[in-house]
């Protein structure tokens, strides 16, 4: 149900309301242009708030308390552990998703609509409603790295196991693994092509995405042959679409069993074991672990040049003294980046899927994570697992600063339970809080969901600006106004 005008404008002069008594551009230039930072709306913003926003979908208030007793490095520790987290809220969120524990065979059988709805259903739903969220993180970050849409051919069902089997197995494994994984997953060959990489006629599309995007990236030091030649060596890896569908295969009648030459090392003619001897040295490049801790960095901090430069080095010897482990490059990064951040933690952009999960983590909203909210975050744009280019979503926050009426959108029909299979439960909210009148429900919402009260002169200003309103009208208002708020959107 998008928007009337009337709610626009209610919408509107709220977040305005705090924006410009805090020196901002009215209303942060919100529909079509991009917003230079966040509004300093707040009385204070500690370091464990801002550090579980990027560790995390949206810290809820038992998760900050948990992470200031133990500790934001112990809490870290805790995370990394994913194995030794109970977390039963996060697999009941997904048990009746029976299509995500299937093998590929049994998915073709099912409507397509069917397989991509639980799909996507299962990540938005993990997100929210895991205890493990480092791991999900992770998980997210290893899924745009190694893109595949399910728009793509047999994609549609294919990748529900290479979301099972690839990333989810691997994200916190050792990198020669997962690459591997990934290597040999159908869904990966069929998106780019490379199920039909034919001797007569090599394609080289997987080899240069291998290349360019999951190892060593376009400034790593191969050439145009060396595409050509991995490709080469990638003839023959395809995909069984009869009997066992969906299955990797080698075919030896496909491959070029010619010798070639990848990165100046020869490659003697072996068959299937030829990429598999390529993709160990690729793993292990200097390179790969350069990119690999660039990328990493940058999704969890937004840096100085010369502070990120130190950073990265430092995790990318990480990884390579720990033989290719990810989770010792993370754990530096969160440890000596994220909780020690030389010029503390600048804000990042909130891309949709953050802004969705958060809003509902925070809210403790009850939620099937269906189709209305799946059309929110494609209305956002970002439609999970559909991403159409091997690079994957985009992790520059100027590439999501435009467009955001739909955030606009998103925030009041969720404050005002518009989205059918969402609802949260706002009297019970601030009820737990203790929120008696105006003055403290608007102090116990900002709270909940930006971390702190609101400082003056943006609280007096809002609740002038409120004050118009009905009273039970008022607190649904005003959370909607914080979900569109420039400070909501920023982490």
């Amino acid at each position: 149900m998008p928007l009337e005008r009337r709610e626009f404008l209610k919408l509107a002069s709220l977040v305005a309301a705090g924006a410009t008594v805090s020196a901002c551009t009215p209303v942060y230039r919100m529909l079509g242009e991009a917003f230079d930072g966040p509004t300093p709306w707040l009385v204070g913003d500690g370091l464990t708030f801002r550090a579980l926003q990027r560790m995390t979908y949206g810290p809820t208030l038992t998760e900050r308390q948990h992470a200031a007793t133990i500790g934001l490095q112990s809490w870290v520790e805790e995370q990394l552990a994913p194995a030794s987290i109970v977390d039963l809220p996060g697999e009941l969120a997904v048990r009746p998703l029976t299509s995500l524990s299937l093998e590929a065979v049994d998915l073709a059988a099912w409507e397509r609509d069917d397989v991509v709805a639980e799909l996507q259903r299962g990540a938005l739903l993990r997100r929210v409603s895991s205890r493990r969220q480092l791991y999900e993180v992770v998980v997210e970050f290893w899924t745009d790295h190694f893109n595949i849409s399910i728009e793509k051919g047999a994609c549609w069902f294919l990748k529900t196991i290479d979301d099972r089997q690839v990333i989810r197995r691997h994200a916190l494994g050792n990198f020669r693994d997962l690459l591997w994984a990934s290597a040999h997953s159908p869904a990966m060959l069929v998106y780019l092509d490379n199920q039909a990489n034919d001797r007569s006629a090599p394609n080289e599309n997987y080899a240069r995405e291998l290349l360019e995007l999951h190892t060593l990236g376009v400034d790593g030091g191969y050439t145009q042959q060396d595409v050509m030649e991995m490709a080469r060596c990638l003839t023959g890896w395809t995909v069984r679409d009869r009997f066992w569908k969906g299955q990797f295969v080698f075919r030896p009648e496909m491959h070029d069993d010619g010798p070639k030459r990848v990165l100046r090392k020869v490659i003697e003619p072996a068959g299937q074991a030829e990429a598999e001897g390529v993709l160990d040295g690729l793993a292990a490049h200097p390179a790969t672990a350069r990119r690999l801790a660039r990328k990493l960095v940058r999704r969890f901090l937004q840096l100085a040049p010369s502070d990120e430069e130190v950073l990265v080095q430092r995790a990318a010897a990480t990884f390579t003294s720990s033989g290719g482990e990810i989770l010792p490059m993370v754990r530096l990064i969160l440890l000596d980046g994220v909780l020690q951040a030389p010029s503390g933690l600048s804000p990042k952009f909130k891309r949709p899927v953050h802004v969705v999960a958060s809003a509902l983590r925070m809210l403790g909203a009850v939620t099937h994570g269906g189709g209305p909210l799946q059309g929110h975050l494609a209305r956002m744009g970002q439609p999970l697992f559909e991403w159409p280019t091997p690079d994957g979503p985009p992790d520059d926050p100027a590439a999501w600063q435009t467009g955001l009426f739909a955030r606009w959108e998103f925030a009041y029909q969720l404050a005002r339970n518009r989205i059918d299979g969402t609802e949260i439960d706002l009297p019970s909210l601030l009820e737990t809080a203790g929120a008696a009148g105006p003055g403290e429900t608007f102090d116990a919402l900002a709270n909940i969901v930006l971390g702190a009260p609101l400082g003056d002169p943006a609280r007096r200003e809002i609740l002038r600006v409120l004050s118009k309103e009905a009273e039970d009208e008022a607190p649904a208002l005003f959370l909607a106004g914080l979900l569109a708020s420039p400070a909501f959107q920023w982490r």
